[in-house]
């Protein structure tokens, strides 16, 4: 399948305080990426690198191919960025526009854009084309976000927390939306998000980020239907650390959990402990957290 964006070897400082590092992240077609990671990671300030919004110091991006980013030639950019739709965390419309007229402000942008698409989603999203954007919730902004960019022929979607505010049955007609979208031919999703289940359902990867670094890179389901947790006593923990690669650990109060990488290998090397299945929330917490490897 075709990388729809690449980037390698991608870092920047920001400031004293936070650089992105050396990361390396992919959508390829037909892909959903799951995109992870606490508030200050460096979720956004990627999408913003794969816009050309932020210059790398170092590093490759590529999008559909081509060689892109902020000193790419002016023609080039606005070629490549017609063909991404995007979602950010806060409605960039002015508060006193219409929605109607908010969609007029970016349609010029965008060579294949359709209205009679942009009207029927406000229709089947409750999204009243006179509404004014200040009169909207955070949900509802986020759905004018949304519906604008699957209103001009993206190729690639790059969404950041693109279903907050939205209620739990909005947000399953998004996520059913997201799914039908990638599954077209060349197109893809990286999906910026802290509702985990919303990846455990359309993601077919999941990319964490902390400080800056990428810290796993996994096949959604090696998460969800591989990996497991260990319910062990210390003693128990101690040979599971000695006995299992990739292993890592968090003490509780009264017990130790351990992740480990194959709940089905586990359970047949020691039958007598315990094995849940684990969670993207699960198995980011022990990336993240304080966790013993």
């Amino acid at each position: 399948m075709e990388n729809l964006l690449s980037m390698r070897g991608a870092s920047r400082r920001i400031s004293n305080d936070f650089a992105l590092q050396n990361v390396d992240l992919t959508v390829k077609e037909n892909e959903v990426v799951g995109f992870v990671g606490p508030n200050g990671a460096g979720k956004t300030t990627i999408i913003r690198a794969a816009l050309g919004l932020v210059r790398l110091d170092s590093g490759d991006l590529n999008l559909f191919g081509q060689s892109f980013g902020a000193n790419a030639d002016e023609a080039l950019q606005r070629e490549l960025r017609a063909r991404i739709g995007v979602v950010m965390d806060t409605c960039p419309f002015p508060s006193d526009h219409t929605v109607r007229q908010a969609a007029a402000s970016v349609s010029p942008a965008y060579p294949h854009w359709d209205w009679k698409r942009f009207e029927t989603l406000c229709v089947a999203h409750g999204l009243s084309l006179k509404a004014k954007v200040k009169s909207l919730s955070r949900g509802m902004g986020m759905k004018l976000q949304l519906i604008c960019a699957l209103c001009h022929g993206a190729d690639l979607l790059l969404l950041d927390e693109a279903t907050a505010g939205l209620d739990p049955i909005a947000r399953g007609g998004i996520l059913d939306e997201l799914r039908a979208f990638a599954s077209e031919a060349g197109h893809g999703v990286l999906l910026s998000s802290h509702i985990t289940s919303d990846l455990g359902r359309i993601a077919d990867r999941v990319v964490a980020i902390d400080a800056g670094r990428i810290v796993f890179d996994l096949p959604r389901e090696e998460i969800t239907d591989v990996a497991g947790v260990a319910r062990c006593t210390a003693a128990q923990a101690g040979e599971v650390m000695a006995c299992v690669d990739r292993a890592r650990m968090q003490r509780r109060d009264y017990s130790v959990d351990v992740l480990v990488p194959d709940r089905f290998a586990f359970t047949e090397a020691f039958p007598d402990v315990a094995c849940d299945r684990a969670s993207i929330d699960e198995y980011l917490h022990f990336y993240l957290g304080e966790a013993d490897r």
